[in-house]
């Protein structure tokens, strides 16, 4: 019995150890790395003895505010020295080619404009030597005087009357409250679309149309064939302009 025991207890130790990973011949090689110790190591070595490259250059200058005049002028400095003088020149050349007048290089080098004193002719009023010289206070009293003796006072007067021979199409206008269209009044059927238009055409205008029209017993009456839709508006004439002047 204690043979059969100690059989089995060897065959599971056996069967343990096959189970084991393998270990590596090297021990060198760690979990997770790719290299050797050593070459790690002069690696290192390396990276250590070779010299840390220069900073660059730090100004000590501000920068300018963003969007600023300073700004603007930076940038625009920075965009002409990145295309080059020679691309620079050649633009230049060929827009002078095209109008004719040679363009004005933007550039924060550029003097400044010169100052032109163009004032002449300008008024001086407001300076006291340049007046003074020029005017005197019996000169100012006489101009006065001249303006003053140049008035004239208008008088009120009547406002005219208005003729009672033509109808007043204005006064008519505001009477009327149907749109154009709105057949109120009975037409004859003898007042065709063609005698309309060769009526109508014979005014210089809708309104001496409708003036004729109520001068002729409109808007009740239609004679000439004014108004075939019985509107009491002849020739298309709109009172809504008198209309709305009047609101």
């Amino acid at each position: 019995m204690m043979n059969v025991r100690f059989v089995l207890g060897t065959c599971a130790l056996a069967a343990l150890a096959a189970c084991q990973p393998a270990v590596p011949e090297d021990s060198r090689f760690g979990v997770g790395f790719d290299q050797t110790f050593d070459q790690q190591r002069v690696n290192r070595d390396s990276a250590l003895t070779t010299p840390v490259p220069a900073s660059p250059s730090v100004s000590a200058q501000p920068l300018p505010v963003a969007g600023s005049a300073e700004d603007t002028a930076a940038q625009t400095a920075a965009i002409l020295a990145s295309t080059g003088q020679v691309q620079d020149a050649e633009r230049l050349a060929a827009a002078a080619n095209n109008s004719g007048i040679p363009p004005l290089e933007a550039s924060p080098s550029n003097p400044p404009p010169a100052v032109v004193d163009n004032t002449t002719g300008i008024s001086r009023e407001n300076n006291f030597d340049a007046v003074s010289g020029q005017r005197t206070i019996e000169s100012d009293a006489a101009r006065i005087a001249a303006n003053r003796a140049r008035y004239q006072v208008i008088q009120p007067q009547a406002l005219p009357q208005r003729s009672t021979s033509e109808p007043n199409i204005v006064a008519y206008a505001l009477s009327t409250t149907n749109p154009v269209g709105n057949s109120i009044y009975r037409r004859s059927v003898f007042n065709t679309q063609n005698k309309f238009l060769r009526n109508c055409a014979a005014f210089g205008g809708e309104d001496l149309a409708q003036i004729a029209f109520l001068k002729a017993g409109g808007p009740e009456r239609d004679r000439q064939g004014l108004d075939p839709d019985g509107d009491g508006y002849a020739c298309d004439w709109d009172p809504s302009a008198f209309r709305n002047v009047a609101g």
